[in-house]
């Protein structure tokens, strides 16, 4: 009996020192989301109705977030990559392929955001926000519309303009205003935007590079001209009526961020629950209205502000789609893109 007793002690000691007790597991789920990405409140609801807890994580690039989930060791149940990250983990075999008995609410979601490139028939991830990058200006400090991505490299606007740090975002508007693919595989094409960066920053138009800072800078008419998500302009505009966002004539990038399941998930349950409640159409207008980003829910659409539904850096139209490029994964290319990315900031 003695023995009985020690080896269950043991056993107790065991499972509360390595902190797996399975009830908990079962109630807790760690989401790994952007900044400034969801409506505080849509995760007290959650919790309150759902009786499960969220630990909540931020990243602000794609890149970090990336980096994080493989090499730091730490766990998520839910994940925002955007589209050409998402086809990135797919290709490396880190998504768990989600079960959609469990997803009712994606029939909420717009037809051809059901069958994207990366993820033609979303199998691993389901969609949460969309939208483009272009830029936002102060119209009383430019004194001119800013239609073209030749006006961020223009001496005029020395020490006004706000470049993102980062990779795709920079390099690939950079590429569009030298008539190329925001995803190009040419080592000239690259150079080319590397030189115009540098110059860029050699002729002391660029302020500073920034991520979410940037629409602040511009909030405060800190800076005349930042490179910005639609979102940001969007929710900027909201506190300055000089601002103004265009997605210039030479193109841009149209993206998508979903909500992925890693295979390295504790709680997939919990996972699949909270994707599903985040596809609901009254959750996905409360998230799209509070943060500035466009919901990929038809149905939500109907519930958001006909006034913000309207303005085209929320919904743009057609046609400036139709001019905008998905970005795709690098492949064997990243390491090349990385290292111009150093060049450039080096400088």
């Amino acid at each position: 009996m003695k023995k009985i007793i020690a080896f269950a002690l043991a056993l107790m000691l065991a499972v509360i020192s390595c902190g797996c007790a399975p009830a908990d597991d079962a109630n807790t789920i760690t989401v790994f989301n952007w900044e400034d990405y969801i409506d505080p409140e849509v995760l007290e609801d959650f919790e309150e109705e759902t009786g499960i807890t969220v630990k909540y994580q931020r990243f602000t690039t794609n890149e970090d977030m990336y980096i994080k989930m493989t090499k730091s060791g730490a766990s998520y149940d839910v994940v925002f990559p955007s589209d050409y990250i998402i086809e990135r983990m797919i290709a490396e075999d880190l998504l768990v392929e989600l079960d959609k008995s469990k997803l009712t609410n994606f029939e909420n979601i717009y037809d051809w955001m059901q069958t994207p490139d990366y993820d033609p028939t979303s199998t691993y991830s389901m969609p949460y926000m969309w939208g483009t990058v272009g830029v936002l200006y102060n119209i009383d400090m430019t004194g001119e519309e800013i239609t073209s991505w030749h006006q961020l490299f223009d001496t005029k606007y020395e020490n006004q303009v706000c470049m993102m740090d980062s990779i795709r975002d920079t390099i690939g508007v950079t590429l569009k205003m030298l008539g190329y693919s925001i995803n190009t595989r040419s080592e000239d094409e690259l150079n080319a935007a590397k030189e115009a960066l540098i110059k860029q920053r050699a002729d002391g138009i660029v302020m500073a590079y920034g991520v979410d800072d940037i629409k602040d800078k511009l909030i405060n008419g800190e800076c005349a001209i930042g490179l910005v998500w639609s979102g940001d302009a969007v929710y900027a505009m909201g506190f300055n009526d000089s601002l103004r966002y265009s997605v210039p004539t030479e193109g841009s990038n149209v993206w998508l961020d979903g909500m992925v399941i890693p295979k390295s998930a504790k709680n997939i349950e919990g996972a699949h629950t909270f994707i599903n409640y985040m596809m609901r159409p009254d959750i996905a207008a409360r998230n799209s209205e509070y943060i500035g980003y466009s919901t990929p829910n038809e149905a939500a659409i109907e519930l958001i502000d006909e006034e913000m539904v309207a303005d085209s850096a929320f919904n743009p139209d057609d046609e400036v789609i139709g001019r905008c490029e998905w970005f795709h994964d690098l492949g064997e290319m990243l390491p090349i893109y990385e290292r111009i990315w150093t060049e450039i900031t080096a400088n």
